[in-house]
């Protein structure tokens, strides 16, 4: 399932600053899929979507907090 290889991600980039430094560095969320994935994360860009769309509900205050990182919000501006 490629929402938890997202989660997965964030976790592995938490820890790992080089690789957090890595994923900032692309230019496009397409980017950012195709780095994950030679990387061996199997994410898509729905996930991404989903991703940034429950960090806006949660930063609104209409969205229950879950199990997700603060830290996906900043890989995903690119």
């Amino acid at each position: 399932m490629s929402w938890n290889e997202l989660e997965r991600l964030v976790e592995t980039a938490e820890r790992d600053g080089g690789l957090r430094r890595a994923l900032r560095h692309c230019r496009s969320r397409a980017e950012l899929v195709m780095a994950a994935r030679r990387l061996q994360f199997q994410i898509n860009l729905e996930d991404l979507q989903r991703a940034r769309l429950l960090h806006g509900r949660e930063a609104s205050g209409t969205a229950e907090h879950g199990p997700w990182h603060a830290e996906v919000p900043q890989l995903l501006e690119a």
